[in-house]
């Protein structure tokens, strides 16, 4: 009776995919940082007391200055919420270019399909070395995908313990065990993008209440007519900045949260179809 090779043998072979180490500072620094930076503009840049009529001499943390000079002056009259806004927009700038250097590197040199033909004709003609090296050429995550699964397939085709279908297997493990540490890095960080989203919209419409209750808070204690109605408009132009500021954050951070999304589905697209290139190539070629 023929002796059955047990699937589980394909556990044993040795994987060469190791872990990344990476640092996310960014994710615990960039933050705070903003935050401050939002702050220091807001009560230095916009709160400057040349920039108002009737500067506040006791300056402090929230100075009580009136009668700004310009427009974009009039947005620090907006309150408190105005410099978490601001913070909030420097966030996403930050995350923004940090996600674009990270997904330029990823996507590698040249074009992913060209590259992937070129290792089909590699394959075609068992020249593993030279797709190996096309792989080094690209230098982004499908290359290097593509790598761990090479090394696979090159060390499946010396194997003379499991059958074929067993060494596909065990290449189609490897690129999967490569595409689980190239992913995450690829999304790391969007998370930030995506709930600025919300949440810039949110604290601005908090800032916008705060001042609409502010605006009809002194219009009831003013006795009425022209001088009450000019405050009244002046608070409500005030507290509408908080809006502009917040639903711009929020446009600002859904536009590149969705090209980045688009660009790493791209990326993927191009792991999976490298991983089933190489396992068609293999139960072809070596059967």
């Amino acid at each position: 009776m023929a002796e059955n090779k047990p699937t589980a043998t394909v556990a044993k072979t040795a994987t060469s995919v190791q872990p990344k180490k990476s640092s996310n500072m960014i994710s615990f620094i960039a933050p705070i940082a903003c935050i401050i930076a939002g702050y220091v503009i807001w009560r230095f840049v916009l709160g400057d007391p040349s920039n108002f009529a009737d500067p506040d001499p006791k300056g402090g943390f929230w100075p009580d200055h009136r009668g700004p000079k310009g427009a974009m002056v009039r947005a620090y009259e907006g309150g408190i919420i105005v410099p978490l806004l601001i913070g909030l927009n420097l966030m996403v700038w930050t995350f923004a270019i940090e996600r674009l250097l990270t997904i330029s590197k990823a996507t590698g040199k040249g074009n992913v399909n060209e590259f992937i033909r070129k290792v089909q004709y590699h394959l075609a003609n068992k020249n593993l070395d030279a797709a190996i090296s096309e792989c080094d050429k690209q230098k982004g995550s499908v290359g290097n995908v593509m790598k761990s699964g090479l090394r696979k397939y090159k060390e499946m085709t010396t194997n003379t313990e499991l059958d074929t279908e067993q060494k596909v297997l065990a290449i189609q493990k490897e690129v999967e065990e490569a595409t689980a540490l190239e992913l995450p890095m690829l999304e790391k960080n969007l998370v930030f993008l995506s709930t600025i989203v919300s949440l810039a919209t949110l604290v601005a419409l908090l800032g916008t209440v705060m001042g609409m209750i502010k605006s009809f808070a002194s219009l009831g204690e003013e006795s009425g007519g022209a001088a009450a109605a000019a405050n009244l408009a002046i608070g409500i132009s005030e507290a509408l900045y908080n809006t502009a500021l917040g639903i711009g954050t929020s446009a600002i951070a859904l536009v590149f949260y969705n090209i980045f999304t688009t660009r790493i589905d791209g990326i993927t697209y191009g792991i999976d179809e490298s991983g089933f290139t190489l396992t068609q190539s293999f139960a072809s070629l070596y059967k």
